[in-house]
């Protein structure tokens, strides 16, 4: 559609299902707008005006209410011209001010890098659409109009535009069920991503499109004949896949443009949703039903709302025959998705106000899916890791899993027990110890797959792992998990970091209890820090040396009047660090060595890992004797009741089971396995690297005799 130079045509479009009131507070927006931005052009030349009256008439065609589409005139008016929030308020009322300020861009801001900018803009469009959805409508019609003037953009510009528009707004308008924005988005990103797939591709389609007419007339002939005999009334219509989709399952697929052209599309409307099972009753009697390839989404409606049955067929000349049934309704929300029901036709006062508008099942999803998505903002630790977990979100091929009550949940394909456990309650999640699919346990990471049952297994004393960042799915499971560990991680880092600068400062015969909130107050003056804590967490994380931190404070004391303290207590400078092994995260075992309870030990300090602990007979140990400040004596504590760590090579006979013989007798004795890896060594035998839990060496000792008995163990060793 090309850019109004009227306003006529948003005036036609509006007063097909608006009042005269409204359209003429429409015509008064576009006076106002047209004041606002009297002598600003666009890039086109063209009067700047126009783009928003454009904006506008896109929603108006989907019958959008009277407030979007004055909002949509002065979208632009806050953020390009003199006039404020409060004036549009003043004019227009309160709802049109806080949609447009919804609406309006960061433009006054500065960031460091364009992603940081687009990721900042994104934040603060969703915290928008929390509190008015209608704000989204505009800002997705907005990107629609941009993108068909796109055109007198530089091409590197319009790459970056289109790339957007691929990974975020088409996206979007696909997760509230705006079918035709997405389409359109799509094809329009398509063609200034890739232009030149785009022409060849567009010409291919052309080519075939005559060949194909006559087949998709003969089966759509063939389908409507069938649905007369059973008196079904209907609406049969052959689809053609838009260009972006033929190139997504080109590419992804693996597939030529002739097998994807062996598909044909039809879409059956109905009137109700007993006729959409007549009609799959008679289409499968008209074609063979293709197995495994029927989905019923009346029953269970995708996430963004969408509803209808899909069903693979077995066509003439053997072909494939792709069919959707659905309603007239179920059409109109597969169109225009949660902007459907904006549509107030029948539920206008005589002021154009809405009425009575009750919550449908669309807009229940979209409020769900924004709920969920400033969630993750609130956790995420800026705007770019925030945008990169929307990304996440919004690509969901989805599966339907239920609750033990049998509600049901809707979770991208591939996600676990974890991701379910977050999906029904951060809390919930937090608390996961274990998962029983069907009623059988399984595995946390076990992929779930739709129609199973899922039941969380919960202790209060359980908290989320490091480890399950590897493998959960969804955006707010992996924000959750992050945010929580960074906290614990900032506890823990500020606990170690007291005790690591109460143990430096002895070495100036000073005690830590000496230091009072005013010398603290000094020192982290001095150092330029936000607060204490800070030190101490810095100190913790290894990005501060403690003995240096110590050696700063000493000599700032010096400096003082009054702060030149002498420890009167015995103190031993070279007392080591006491590990318990309830340090949290910022305490490291070096996978090299796997240091346990019993052995003799060292610390290194890491900017990266915190403290990390190694057996002294380590080979990386002699790696550290450059950075002696480093260093740092430790020995474990007595009656240490935590299990760590320690890998074992076991040289095992060649035979059925032996893996099992071995992991069987370890079960035995209540030790755990952590990971477990097999090769063959020669013709006889195999070598098997276990990593279990222990306590200390005896207990190691235990377990390695007990193992050596076995008649197919022929070597055990520590590695």
């Amino acid at each position: 559609m090309p850019t109004p130079t009227s306003i006529d045509g948003l005036l036609e479009k509006a007063s097909l299902y608006l009042s005269k009131r409204q359209v003429k507070q429409i015509q008064a927006a576009f006076e106002f707008g047209a004041e606002a931005h009297q002598g600003q052009t666009r890039k086109s030349g063209g009067d700047y005006i126009w783009h928003p009256v454009a904006v506008a008439e896109i929603l108006a065609e989907i019958q959008l209410d009277c407030e979007s589409l004055i909002a949509a005139i002065l979208h632009d008016v806050v953020e390009d011209t003199p006039f404020t929030k409060d004036d549009i308020e003043q004019r227009f009322g309160h709802n049109v001010a806080e949609i447009v300020d919804g609406v309006t861009k960061l433009g006054k801001l500065e960031f460091d890098n364009p992603q940081e900018a687009q990721a900042e803009n994104f934040r603060k469009m969703i915290l928008a659409m929390s509190r008015d959805i209608r704000v989204i409508l505009i800002k997705l019609a907005d990107r629609l109009h941009n993108m068909r003037t796109l055109g007198v953009m530089r091409p590197e510009k319009q790459r970056r535009i289109a790339r957007e528009t691929l990974e975020i707004f088409a996206p979007i308008a696909a997760r509230l069920g705006i079918n035709a924005f997405r389409i359109e988005l799509e094809d329009l990103g398509f063609k200034a991503m890739y232009p030149n797939r785009y022409s060849v591709l567009e010409r291919a389609v052309k080519k075939a499109r005559g060949n194909r007419n006559e087949v998709v007339n003969q089966i759509s002939e063939a389908i409507t004949n069938r649905l007369v005999d059973d008196k079904i009334p209907a609406q049969v219509v052959g689809r053609e896949k838009h260009l972006y989709s033929l190139y997504k399952k080109m590419k992804y697929k693996n597939l030529s443009f002739d097998e994807i052209l062996d598909i044909f599309a039809f879409r059956v409307v109905v009137n109700s949703v007993d006729e959409c099972y007549r009609v799959l009753g008679s289409v499968h009697s008209l074609y063979k039903p293709f197995p495994g390839r029927f989905k019923d989404y009346i029953a269970i409606p995708k996430s963004n709302g969408y509803q209808s049955l899909h069903t693979v067929l077995f066509g003439p000349y053997g072909a494939y025959i792709e069919v959707q049934i659905r309603t007239k309704e179920m059409h109109e929300v597969s169109e225009h998705g949660i902007a459907a029901h904006w549509i107030y036709k029948n539920d206008q006062t005589e002021e154009g106000q809405a009425t009575n508008h009750r919550l449908n099942a669309v807009e229940i999803r979209a409020q769900e899916w924004v709920k969920n998505l400033l969630e993750i903002q609130q956790s995420a630790g800026n705007s770019l890791d925030f945008l990169e977990n929307v990304k996440i979100d919004l690509f969901p091929n989805v599966i339907y899993v239920f609750t033990p009550k049998g509600e049901i949940v809707t979770l991208p394909a591939g996600s676990t027990a974890v991701d379910f456990a977050y999906a029904v309650h951060t809390s919930v999640g937090h608390s996961t110890v274990g998962c029983r699919v069907d009623k059988k346990l399984v595995p946390l990471r076990t992929h779930l797959e739709s129609g199973q049952t899922v039941e969380i297994l919960r202790s209060q004393e359980q908290q989320p792992n490091p480890a399950w960042l590897h493998f959960v799915t969804t955006a707010k499971a992996r924000s959750q998990i992050r945010h929580f560990l960074k906290t614990q991680q900032t506890e823990s880092a500020a606990s170690l970091g007291k005790r690591l600068l109460t143990k430096a400062i002895r070495s100036f015969n000073m005690s830590y209890q000496e230091l009072t909130e005013e010398i603290q107050q000094k020192v982290v003056e001095e150092l330029k820090l936000n607060s204490w804590d800070h030190l101490l967490e810095e100190i913790g994380l290894g990005q501060r040396l403690a003995n240096l931190v110590a050696k700063q404070i000493h000599d700032l004391l010096l400096g003082t009047e009054d702060s030149i303290f002498h420890y009167q207590g015995k103190i031993d400078p070279a007392m080591p660090l006491v590990i318990s092994g309830t340090e949290g995260m910022v305490v490291n075992y070096a996978n090299c060595c796997h240091p346990i309870p019993g052995d003799d030990i060292l610390g290194f300090i890491s900017a990266e890992k915190g403290l990390v602990i190694h057996r002294q007979e380590c080979p990386n140990v002699k790696n550290f004797k450059n950075h002696p400040e480093k260093w740092l004596d430790v020995h474990w504590e007595e009656n240490i009741t935590q299990t760590f760590n320690v890998e074992l090579q076991i040289e095992v006979l060649n035979g059925r089971g032996a893996l099992a013989t071995v992991a069987s007798k370890i079960a035995e004795m209540k030790t755990d396995i952590d990971r477990v890896r097999s090769e063959d060594k020669d013709e006889t035998y195999s070598l098997m690297n276990i990593v279990i839990r222990v306590r200390t060496r005896k207990h190691l000792a235990d377990i390695m005799r007990k193992l050596k008995r076995l008649p197919i163990v022929e070597k055990i060793h520590r590695i």
